[in-house]
């Protein structure tokens, strides 16, 4: 089992370090999306600099790893009865490798893709209301951030109220609300002053 898990923090974290935002922006415009706007690797600053066309290929990436180290996780430990603690596990490994990727100098994104993805890998129920709640907030008030941070750090109290036998998913769920929320402290400090500024993600963007 031993074996398995290792292979499974591994790969997962593997994952994490193909970070979408990079990868496409790379493609598209021979650029690092780091070295634009927020300097943020994610999704809202892909978004703000290149556009909402090729946004979907950031999408499919982050979300894909995520479903990837967490099926992987599952599936290597379901034979032990320990399913769902594969796939938190696979979901923490993930996400630690998106945001701070080895690969790519430890600067990576905010988790916010990837983790609503492993939301729902670890409960497809609980990760369409936290999806609910950030749709909700960001249609209100444009705050990309303020729906990520609403969202994510409902996540944990979600799971651990449907889940209350899950003790490592439980520990995986709080973990992961409160880094996605710790990410987003600049954010939140802006946001206290007036000063986030508002996105729309359907925007055109620059073009390169």
């Amino acid at each position: 089992m031993l074996l398995n898990i290792i292979l499974t923090i591994f790969t997962a974290y593997m994952l994490g370090n193909l970070n979408g935002a990079i990868v496409v922006a790379r493609l598209v415009a021979h650029e690092d999306v780091r070295t634009k706007g927020s300097g943020n690797a994610g999704l809202t600053n892909f978004t703000r600099n290149y556009g909402s066309k090729t946004s979907i290929f950031v999408i499919l990436i982050d979300m894909g790893k995520a479903i990837a180290a967490c099926a992987l996780g599952g599936l290597l430990l379901k034979q032990y009865g320990l399913y769902e603690e594969g796939v938190a596990l696979g979901g923490l490994a993930v996400i630690l490798g998106h945001d701070f990727p080895a690969l790519l100098a430890f600067k990576g994104g905010k988790g916010i893709l990837s983790g609503v993805t492993v939301a729902l890998m670890m409960d497809w129920r609980l990760g369409l209301l936290v999806f609910s709640i950030f749709l909700a907030a960001y249609l209100l008030t444009h705050y990309v951030s303020l729906g990520s941070v609403l969202s994510s750090g409902s996540f944990g109290f979600f799971y651990a109220w449907v889940h209350p036998d899950r003790l490592f998913p439980i520990l995986v769920g709080f973990f992961l609300s409160g880094l996605i929320v710790w990410m987003h402290r600049a954010n939140i400090g802006r946001l206290i002053r007036g000063q986030e500024r508002k996105t729309n993600l359907l925007s055109k963007g620059k073009t390169k």
